[in-house]
């Protein structure tokens, strides 16, 4: 079981991660936003120019939502156990039959008891889901956390109803269910600013001597039944809210005025000491990411990160921890790391991992660490005005659980998984994978970009990835690959030490020479695993000028003065 003073990132299965390594009543929020079904997989990240999907991904995930023999087994175990879920697949399975929804749902259902299992008795719970699953999601929620712990149905308006629709209303919502762990939850009240037209209604006066704007509130006690609160104040008798003391006490501190003899008084109400509007359940003052937006890093269902900001304000506070069991592009992550909380990512593909350690490093410079023993005590140190602010240490590293950290564990996951390994090789030197479509020519796994030597020129730098036996016709062909794409420079990542032949053959390659840099790096280079274990990297021009291999996130600048307060 792992410590949630640590901030932790797992690959791997869900269900596998959480009955494994998190401890009872650990979590104090949970957001998840669970993958619906195959045609809009969250897992897909790199997509074909001609808006294809990556077959090997596909094939990675395409029985999640097909009613298999493994589904068959969930359902029996989750059926035996008896109580309020097993009522309710069974309700299920008789109502919809074994088709893909059932199959979504029986993988939801395990997931969920054990998300109930480490939240804390103050816990929240966030599901964010597609209407055409949301009520099913509903009651199967019920069934898990109780009925009397449902706390919101959210509708967020993720766009603009956009085009004709001949059969129905436009779709342009996403629904996030809220639940609690017990009727003792965490809580944060959330508000957005007025509308402009309700202060320019109500907020008409501004100080000249302060500049405050203030509207004018009625000081008449509505129970005229008050003997003891009905006096004369400034000429006029009236029943009013306050003792007299307490009047005259307003009326010293300029809190009360008149604004001519014989009028009623008025109380003073400043716009800068109101809380502002309190957030409701239908959202629509947060946007999607849009297409152009510097938090936009290439991920087809990344949320806006306002929104998990919202969510982390209104159910944590400082210091607790967060847990998105799916946490895709990291979103989640980047937003407890901005508002000072802890956090634990789990996912099943490599490739979310790797992007997600290249938004901590270029939102926060925070790096992966290797697993601490459980007598170290984690380097905190407190960093930025928000984080101070709020009162909270965070970490500046994190740990990454479940990745190959030998080359018998490299050696595992290329057996079990070749297109793990391969994206997990990838991301050991920053590459982004490359799907080939159906009748290409194959040989390039993974690509860098670098600046080349004139402005605005780019270079590449291709990866070809072997698990199993090379030798040097492997190293021909990658030679050849890099001719035909007119590349910088060709890496081939192995298993397996490169024989004297390979090396023979990469050397004829020669050189590329960057004038940018004064120096001259081996065209072809031959790396094993091992080697980039120890910490070895590819010999080619700094990266640093260019986003074009990982989209960089930008860097956290955002700066929060109150628990409750949040820019969006």
């Amino acid at each position: 079981m792992t410590d949630s003073k640590d901030n932790l990132l797992y690959y791997g299965d869900n269900l596998d991660i959480l009955r494994r390594y998190v401890k009872d009543e650990t979590v104090d929020l949970v957001y998840l936003d669970p993958p619906f079904n195959s045609n809009a997989n969250y897992n897909v990240l790199f997509a074909e120019k001609d808006g294809s999907k990556a077959a090997s991904q596909i094939q990675a995930f395409s029985d999640t939502w097909t009613w298999t023999q493994e589904s068959e087994s969930t359902f029996a175990e989750m059926v035996t156990t008896g109580g309020r879920v097993s009522d309710c697949l069974q309700a299920f399975r008789t109502f919809l039959g074994e088709c893909d929804m059932l199959a979504y749902l029986v993988m939801m259902a395990p997931r969920l008891v054990e998300l109930r299992r480490v939240m804390k008795p103050t816990a929240n719970i966030y599901l964010h889901c597609d209407p055409a699953a949301s009520h099913y999601l509903k009651m199967l929620m019920d069934a898990v956390f109780g009925a009397e712990h449902f706390g919101n149905e959210i509708v967020w308006q993720r766009t603009n109803a956009k085009g004709l629709a001949f059969t129905r209303f436009a779709r342009n919502h996403d629904i996030i269910l809220r639940f609690t762990k017990s009727s003792k939850s965490s809580w944060n009240p959330s508000y957005t600013e007025h509308d402009p037209e309700y202060l320019a209604k109500f907020y008409r006066f501004t100080e000249p001597e302060t500049g405050r704007r203030y509207r004018l509130d009625n000081l008449a006690n509505p129970n005229k039944n008050r003997p003891n609160l009905t006096y004369e104040f400034l000429g006029v008798t009236r029943v009013w809210r306050w003792t007299k003391e307490r009047m005259q006490k307003a009326y010293d501190d300029g809190l009360v005025i008149q604004n001519k003899p014989g009028s009623v008084p008025a109380l003073k109400r400043y716009l800068d000491e109101q809380e502002g509007t309190p957030v409701g359940d239908i959202w629509v003052d947060i946007l999607p990411v849009q297409a152009q937006a510097a938090e936009r890093l290439g991920y087809p269902t990344q949320k806006p990160q306002a929104l998990l900001e919202r969510i982390i304000l209104a159910s944590s506070n400082p210091g607790d921890v967060v847990l998105d069991p799916f946490c895709g592009c990291g979103t989640t992550i980047a937003a407890a790391q901005t508002l000072g909380r802890r956090w634990m990512g789990i996912d099943i593909t490599h490739l979310a991992i790797t992007l997600i350690k290249q938004r901590l490093k270029d939102s926060f410079g925070i790096k992966q660490v290797g697993r601490p023993a459980p007598s170290e005590k984690s380097e905190i140190t407190k960093v930025g005005e928000a984080q101070v602010k709020y009162g909270a240490a965070i970490d500046r590293h994190f740990h990454v659980l479940g990745e190959p950290t030998s080359e018998p564990d490299a050696e595992a996951l290329a057996v079990s998984d070749p297109y793990q390994f391969q994206w997990w090789a990838l991301g050991l030197v920053g590459a982004r994978p490359v799907e080939q479509k159906k009748g290409a020519d194959k040989g390039i796994d993974g690509r860098i970009v670098f600046q080349g030597d004139k402005q605005g020129s780019f270079e590449s730098v291709i990866l070809s990835v072997k698990a199993g036996k090379t030798g040097a016709a492997h190293v021909r062909d990658l030679k050849g690959v890099l001719d035909r794409e007119k590349a910088a420079i060709g890496v081939l990542i192995s298993m397996q030490e490169p024989t004297a032949p390979m090396k023979t053959e990469a050397v004829t390659a020669g050189f590329y020479e960057s004038a940018l840099w004064g120096k001259k790096y081996p065209r072809l280079q031959l790396v094993t695993v091992g080697q980039l274990l120890e910490g070895r990297q590819i010999e080619m021009p700094p990266i640093k000028q260019v986003n074009a291999t990982f989209k960089s996130a930008p860097k956290s600048t955002k700066n929060y003065s109150e628990q409750n307060e949040l820019d969006i």
